[in-house]
């Protein structure tokens, strides 16, 4: 889908991932102590504001720009100290400009890409970590396909943590995570239309060695 279609998508719902932060972004992070992040493909900026009212300094990047004016608004409503932390930024996950310091976390949540982008866009967000840094990345793992329920029907934007660590075997990351992971699902929203049960994310986390 390209960024018209994804301007579309969030123009015809009210939030179409909720509020809340990814349960992964949670178990993940949670006690982290923060920093600088970046959340690629940011969407309405869910993850984003759970980070930013933990302390983070974040940045997030989407291609819509629908999205990022669903994010301005409920940056509003935040109270200052959180609004304050928060950047949103129109962009390519492929392609975006790296800063001139890292960051101490990239987020890559849900960017369903063809292989092709998707390796760009996480060989990208590597680039962008600062030493020291995590990259955590979440998905819906190819094998939901036929063994879990609601995310993408084509297989073509579905990957699984071993196409991860393929797309960024020569970027000399440490392996902290790697495997498929269980969700439950059902009417929350995002997943309307599945069925009530068990999907299946690909979730990686890395880390770059301090330098």
């Amino acid at each position: 889908m390209d960024s018209q279609g994804w301007d579309d998508r969030y123009a015809a719902s009210e939030l179409v991932w909720g509020a809340a932060p990814n349960r992964w972004v949670v178990d993940e992070l949670t006690g982290r102590a923060p920093g600088h992040a970046l959340d690629l493909a940011a969407g309405e900026g869910r993850n984003a504001i759970w980070l930013a009212a933990r302390g983070w300094e974040v940045t997030g990047l989407d291609f819509s720009a629908v999205a990022l004016e669903r994010a301005e608004r409920l940056t509003a409503e935040l109270p200052d100290e959180v609004a304050d932390r928060l950047t949103w930024r129109h962009g390519d996950a492929r392609a975006f400009d790296l800063p001139a310091t890292g960051y101490d976390l990239v987020l890559v949540a849900y960017l369903q890409l063809p292989a092709q982008d998707r390796r760009a866009a996480l060989r990208r967000a590597a680039e962008a970590l600062a030493p020291g840094g995590t990259l955590l990345v979440i998905g819906h793992d190819l094998s939901n396909l036929t063994d879990g329920v609601g995310g993408p029907q084509d297989p073509a934007v579905l990957f699984t943590p071993e196409d991860v660590l393929a797309d960024l075997a020569d970027h000399h990351l440490r392996t902290v995570r790697a495997e498929r992971v269980h969700r439950t699902v059902g009417d929350e929203p995002g997943h309307r239309n599945a069925l009530t049960g068990v999907a299946i994310d690909a979730l990686v986390r890395l880390e770059r060695g301090a330098e």
